[in-house]
Protein backbone atom coordinates (compact mmCIF):
# COMPACT_ATOMS: atom_id res chain seq x y z
CA UNK A 1 0.00 0.00 0.00
CA UNK A 2 1.64 3.39 -0.89
CA UNK A 3 -0.02 7.12 -0.06
CA UNK A 4 -2.21 7.10 -3.47
CA UNK A 5 -2.72 3.60 -4.26
CA UNK A 6 -4.25 1.15 -1.79
CA UNK A 7 -3.48 -2.13 -3.22
CA UNK A 8 -2.17 -4.85 -1.72
CA UNK A 9 1.05 -6.61 -2.17
CA UNK A 10 0.81 -9.10 -5.72
CA UNK A 11 -2.59 -7.44 -6.59
CA UNK A 12 -0.55 -4.98 -9.57
CA UNK A 13 0.26 -6.73 -12.55
CA UNK A 14 3.11 -6.12 -14.27
CA UNK A 15 1.47 -4.88 -17.21
CA UNK A 16 -0.53 -1.68 -16.34
CA UNK A 17 -2.50 0.12 -19.42
CA UNK A 18 -2.98 3.40 -17.77
CA UNK A 19 -6.31 5.90 -18.82
CA UNK A 20 -6.72 8.87 -17.44
CA UNK A 21 -10.60 8.76 -16.43
CA UNK A 22 -10.88 5.92 -13.33
CA UNK A 23 -14.61 5.29 -15.07
CA UNK A 24 -12.83 4.79 -18.36
CA UNK A 25 -10.71 1.85 -16.32
CA UNK A 26 -13.44 0.36 -14.94
CA UNK A 27 -14.95 0.45 -18.40
CA UNK A 28 -11.86 -1.60 -20.32
CA UNK A 29 -11.23 -3.41 -17.30
CA UNK A 30 -15.12 -5.35 -17.47
CA UNK A 31 -15.22 -5.26 -21.20
CA UNK A 32 -11.84 -6.55 -21.85
CA UNK A 33 -10.07 -8.63 -18.46
CA UNK A 34 -11.12 -11.99 -17.99
CA UNK A 35 -12.75 -11.79 -13.81
CA UNK A 36 -11.44 -8.41 -12.86
CA UNK A 37 -11.66 -7.30 -9.35
CA UNK A 38 -10.76 -3.48 -7.84
CA UNK A 39 -7.43 -3.16 -6.49
CA UNK A 40 -7.64 0.53 -5.66
CA UNK A 41 -10.03 2.94 -5.52
CA UNK A 42 -8.17 5.91 -2.86
CA UNK A 43 -8.99 8.88 -3.69
CA UNK A 44 -11.59 7.73 -6.36
CA UNK A 45 -8.78 6.55 -8.84
CA UNK A 46 -9.84 3.02 -9.87
CA UNK A 47 -7.83 -0.28 -10.68
CA UNK A 48 -8.36 -3.11 -11.42
CA UNK A 49 -6.77 -6.53 -11.88
CA UNK A 50 -7.85 -9.38 -14.32
CA UNK A 51 -6.61 -11.32 -17.37
CA UNK A 52 -6.67 -11.11 -20.84
CA UNK A 53 -5.42 -14.24 -22.75
CA UNK A 54 -4.47 -16.06 -19.66
CA UNK A 55 -1.66 -12.84 -19.11
CA UNK A 56 -2.13 -10.79 -15.57
CA UNK A 57 -3.06 -7.03 -16.61
CA UNK A 58 -4.13 -4.22 -14.07
CA UNK A 59 -6.16 -1.11 -15.85
CA UNK A 60 -5.43 1.77 -13.47
CA UNK A 61 -6.86 5.09 -13.81
CA UNK A 62 -3.74 7.95 -13.97
CA UNK A 63 -5.72 11.44 -13.53
CA UNK A 64 -5.77 14.11 -15.89
CA UNK A 65 -2.15 15.75 -16.25
CA UNK A 66 1.21 15.07 -16.09
CA UNK A 67 1.81 15.79 -12.49
CA UNK A 68 -0.84 13.36 -11.70
CA UNK A 69 0.03 10.57 -14.07
CA UNK A 70 3.37 11.28 -12.04
CA UNK A 71 2.39 10.09 -8.76
CA UNK A 72 1.12 6.65 -10.23
CA UNK A 73 3.94 5.60 -12.68
CA UNK A 74 6.19 6.02 -9.87
CA UNK A 75 4.29 3.93 -7.53
CA UNK A 76 2.93 1.77 -9.85
CA UNK A 77 7.27 0.84 -10.63
CA UNK A 78 8.81 1.66 -7.58
CA UNK A 79 6.12 0.09 -4.92
CA UNK A 80 4.16 -2.74 -7.15
CA UNK A 81 7.15 -3.81 -9.61
CA UNK A 82 5.17 -2.90 -12.61
CA UNK A 83 7.31 -2.83 -15.80
CA UNK A 84 5.26 -2.25 -18.92
CA UNK A 85 2.95 0.69 -18.39
CA UNK A 86 0.87 1.64 -21.60
CA UNK A 87 -1.28 4.98 -21.61
CA UNK A 88 -4.42 4.26 -23.44
CA UNK A 89 -6.65 8.04 -23.85
CA UNK A 90 -7.71 10.88 -26.26
CA UNK A 91 -5.80 13.49 -27.56
CA UNK A 92 -6.29 16.34 -30.26
CA UNK A 93 -5.43 16.25 -33.64
CA UNK A 94 -3.00 18.56 -35.16
CA UNK A 95 -2.33 17.71 -38.40
CA UNK A 96 -5.28 17.76 -41.53
CA UNK A 97 -4.40 14.03 -42.60
CA UNK A 98 -5.16 13.00 -39.21
CA UNK A 99 -8.87 12.56 -38.83
CA UNK A 100 -11.64 11.70 -35.95
CA UNK A 101 -11.26 8.27 -34.47
CA UNK A 102 -7.54 7.50 -35.66
CA UNK A 103 -5.21 5.71 -33.65
CA UNK A 104 -2.15 7.21 -32.51
CA UNK A 105 0.97 5.47 -31.52
CA UNK A 106 3.03 8.27 -29.92
CA UNK A 107 6.81 7.66 -31.04
CA UNK A 108 8.17 10.75 -29.01
CA UNK A 109 6.40 13.14 -26.50
CA UNK A 110 7.66 17.03 -26.90
CA UNK A 111 6.57 19.33 -24.14
CA UNK A 112 7.22 22.70 -22.70
CA UNK A 113 7.64 21.12 -19.17
CA UNK A 114 7.10 17.93 -17.09
CA UNK A 115 7.65 17.13 -13.05
CA UNK A 116 10.68 15.54 -14.20
CA UNK A 117 12.36 19.17 -15.31
CA UNK A 118 13.58 19.67 -12.78
CA UNK A 119 16.40 16.84 -12.63
CA UNK A 120 17.67 17.26 -16.07
CA UNK A 121 17.96 20.90 -15.18
CA UNK A 122 19.91 22.70 -18.23
CA UNK A 123 19.35 19.45 -20.06
CA UNK A 124 16.41 19.16 -22.84
CA UNK A 125 15.40 15.85 -22.25
CA UNK A 126 13.89 13.60 -25.53
CA UNK A 127 11.29 11.41 -23.72
CA UNK A 128 10.31 8.58 -26.46
CA UNK A 129 8.49 5.00 -26.19
CA UNK A 130 9.92 1.79 -25.90
CA UNK A 131 10.90 0.42 -29.17
CA UNK A 132 9.66 -3.05 -28.42
CA UNK A 133 5.97 -1.74 -27.69
CA UNK A 134 5.93 0.51 -30.66
CA UNK A 135 6.81 -2.23 -32.53
CA UNK A 136 4.30 -4.93 -31.13
CA UNK A 137 1.25 -2.29 -31.57
CA UNK A 138 1.86 -0.89 -34.67
CA UNK A 139 1.72 -4.60 -35.62
CA UNK A 140 -0.85 -5.31 -33.84
CA UNK A 141 -3.23 -2.20 -35.48
CA UNK A 142 -2.11 -3.50 -38.96
CA UNK A 143 -3.46 -7.40 -37.97
CA UNK A 144 -6.87 -5.30 -37.15
CA UNK A 145 -6.83 -3.44 -40.39
CA UNK A 146 -6.12 -0.13 -39.16
CA UNK A 147 -3.32 2.28 -40.41
CA UNK A 148 -1.96 4.05 -37.27
CA UNK A 149 -0.06 7.50 -37.19
CA UNK A 150 3.27 6.81 -35.98
CA UNK A 151 5.42 9.70 -34.69
CA UNK A 152 5.62 12.86 -32.12
CA UNK A 153 2.86 13.93 -30.15
CA UNK A 154 2.43 16.74 -27.74
CA UNK A 155 2.11 16.89 -24.10
CA UNK A 156 0.85 20.05 -22.42
CA UNK A 157 0.49 20.68 -19.10
CA UNK A 158 -2.46 23.21 -19.30
CA UNK A 159 -5.69 21.91 -20.68
CA UNK A 160 -7.33 25.71 -21.55
CA UNK A 161 -4.39 26.65 -24.16
CA UNK A 162 -3.92 30.29 -25.33
CA UNK A 163 -0.79 29.81 -27.73
CA UNK A 164 -2.22 29.93 -30.99
CA UNK A 165 1.44 30.27 -33.04
CA UNK A 166 2.95 27.06 -30.37
CA UNK A 167 0.03 24.83 -32.30
CA UNK A 168 1.44 26.84 -35.44
CA UNK A 169 4.85 25.94 -35.04
CA UNK A 170 4.14 22.37 -34.11
CA UNK A 171 1.56 22.01 -36.60
CA UNK A 172 4.61 22.68 -39.16
CA UNK A 173 7.11 20.13 -37.45
CA UNK A 174 4.74 17.17 -38.12
CA UNK A 175 3.59 17.01 -34.59
CA UNK A 176 0.88 14.55 -34.56
CA UNK A 177 -1.99 15.51 -32.09
CA UNK A 178 -2.00 16.90 -28.48
CA UNK A 179 -2.43 15.52 -25.14
CA UNK A 180 -1.23 16.06 -21.41
CA UNK A 181 0.29 12.60 -20.02
CA UNK A 182 2.30 10.80 -22.37
CA UNK A 183 6.03 12.71 -21.98
CA UNK A 184 6.08 12.13 -17.90
CA UNK A 185 5.15 8.89 -18.58
CA UNK A 186 7.82 8.29 -20.86
CA UNK A 187 10.71 10.06 -18.78
CA UNK A 188 9.80 8.23 -15.86
CA UNK A 189 9.27 4.95 -17.51
CA UNK A 190 12.97 5.95 -18.77
CA UNK A 191 14.21 6.80 -15.16
CA UNK A 192 13.10 3.65 -13.51
CA UNK A 193 14.19 0.83 -16.28
CA UNK A 194 10.89 0.02 -17.45
CA UNK A 195 8.83 0.04 -21.06
CA UNK A 196 6.63 2.69 -21.62
CA UNK A 197 4.16 3.43 -24.24
CA UNK A 198 0.82 5.48 -25.76
CA UNK A 199 -1.61 4.42 -27.62
CA UNK A 200 -4.18 7.12 -28.28
CA UNK A 201 -7.54 7.60 -29.72
CA UNK A 202 -8.51 11.14 -31.82
CA UNK A 203 -11.05 12.56 -29.66
CA UNK A 204 -11.01 16.03 -31.07
CA UNK A 205 -9.50 18.22 -33.87
CA UNK A 206 -8.06 21.35 -33.23
CA UNK A 207 -7.93 22.01 -37.17
CA UNK A 208 -11.42 21.00 -37.79
CA UNK A 209 -12.87 21.76 -34.89
CA UNK A 210 -14.56 18.39 -34.83
CA UNK A 211 -15.29 15.84 -31.97
CA UNK A 212 -16.76 12.77 -30.65
CA UNK A 213 -19.65 12.69 -28.79
CA UNK A 214 -19.00 11.13 -25.39
CA UNK A 215 -20.68 7.60 -26.40
CA UNK A 216 -18.72 8.10 -29.72
CA UNK A 217 -15.78 8.06 -27.50
CA UNK A 218 -16.68 4.73 -25.55
CA UNK A 219 -17.24 2.57 -29.12
CA UNK A 220 -14.25 3.85 -30.92
CA UNK A 221 -11.78 3.29 -27.83
CA UNK A 222 -12.33 -0.42 -27.62
CA UNK A 223 -9.71 -0.73 -30.67
CA UNK A 224 -6.90 1.47 -28.94
CA UNK A 225 -7.89 -0.93 -25.69
CA UNK A 226 -7.06 -3.97 -27.84
CA UNK A 227 -3.94 -3.30 -29.48
CA UNK A 228 -2.38 -2.01 -26.56
CA UNK A 229 -2.90 -5.23 -24.85
CA UNK A 230 -1.51 -7.25 -28.18
CA UNK A 231 1.18 -5.46 -28.40
CA UNK A 232 1.65 -5.90 -24.58
CA UNK A 233 1.42 -9.67 -25.34
CA UNK A 234 2.33 -10.26 -29.32
CA UNK A 235 2.07 -13.65 -30.50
Amino acid sequence: MTIHIGAAPGDIAPTVLMPGDPRRAKWAAETFLDSPRLVNEVRGMLGYTGTWRGNPVTIHGSGMGMPSLSIYANELIRDYGATTLIRIGSCGAMQERVALRDVIVAMTATTLSTPSRGIFRDLNYAPCADWSLLRAAVAAAEARGVTPHVGGIYSSDVFYDERPDLNEIMTRHGILAVEMEAAELYTVAARHGARALAVLTVSDHLISGGNLTSGERETSFGEMVEIALEAAFPG
